[in-house]
């Protein structure tokens, strides 16, 4: 870069790191907003460096976020917090597809509501290690570095908390099967087959919709599938997209206006929960675009 500075070639330096920060601070703190203010963080904690004495930038930035993440899930056991359940979720959209480009790819891979009620019951250290070896490919010497224990002890955390996740997140495969679960659940929606929605819905189904009146509950299979049906007829143009990384919906109306985001935890081959927003103030924050080509939104068969 002509005429930069120092700080310039460290800003830019950062800035082809932070990516893949938020994405390891996202996963460990399960906000994207507090995942953007622990990599700030770590970009005002490195101006203050003298950045030749740092031969690894990678390393260094990935430890200094590491220990903010740590520092702020322990400061959370401190304080009350609302549940995953029940909290306003932060969706993060990306396209549904095989083949995505590594940004997406990225983005693809923020956390899914099940998986956060996983690791939110994991210690911090334990939680870092599975996030940085599991999701991240990052040695265990290098996690031993970061959290202060030796290699040994990094081997022995991940593998404990692999061992509470139980298999989360999901292979491919696994994706594909749910997304046809939740795209036989809007066909029969669309479709006004009720006997089709309760075979897609587990008996025992919970639906949380953050509406403009606040959270509305609704649970089993015959109350969601009849509030499916009378506000999927209002949908001209459904999309199929990860929310959070499960498998989701965006719906638009008649005149392009954006009515709502649906995340779906897919369990045994039927919904077990869905997760909506529709409040109008939330839905424009999300900065979703009007659907371009309605045809190629409507949902697969």
């Amino acid at each position: 870069m002509s005429g930069a500075g120092p700080q310039d070639v460290l800003a830019e330096a950062f800035e082809q790191q932070r990516g893949r920060l938020v994405a390891v601070a996202h996963r460990m703190l399960g906000s994207r907003a507090d995942a953007e203010d622990a990599v700030q963080e770590a970009w005002l904690r490195l101006a203050r460096q003298d950045a030749d004495a740092i031969g690894n930038l990678t390393g260094w930035l990935t430890t200094v976020v590491g220990r903010i993440c740590i520092d702020a899930l322990r400061s959370r056991k401190t304080r009350p917090e609302v549940s995953y359940e029940d909290r306003l979720p932060e969706f993060v959209l990306t396209e549904d597809a095989d083949a995505a480009p590594v940004e997406d790819a990225l983005l693809a891979e923020s956390v899914g509501l099940a998986l956060l009620v996983v690791l939110d019951t994991l210690r911090p250290t334990e939680r870092l290690a599975f996030v940085l070896h599991d999701m991240f490919a990052v040695p265990f010497d290098e996690i031993g570095r970061i959290i202060g224990r030796s290699t040994d002890a990094a081997k022995m955390l991940t593998s404990r908390a692999r061992r509470k996740v139980r298999g989360t997140p999901r292979p491919a495969d696994e994706r594909r099967r749910q997304r046809a679960v939740v795209d036989a659940f809007l066909a029969a929606a669309r479709g006004g087959d009720f006997e089709g929605l309760l075979r897609a819905l587990d008996p025992e189904v919970t639906w949380r919709s953050h509406t403009a009146r606040g959270l509305v509950v609704r649970t089993g299979a015959a109350e969601v599938a009849e509030r499916a049906q009378r506000g999927v007829r209002a949908a001209v143009t459904a999309r199929s997209v990860l929310v959070d990384g499960e498998p989701g919906i965006v719906v638009w109306g008649r005149n392009g206006k954006l009515l709502g985001v649906m995340a779906c935890t897919v369990a045994a081959g039927r919904i077990v929960g869905i997760l909506s927003v529709s409040d109008p103030e939330r839905l424009a924050a999300m900065g979703l675009p009007a659907p371009a080509d309605r045809a190629a939104c409507r949902p697969r068969r």
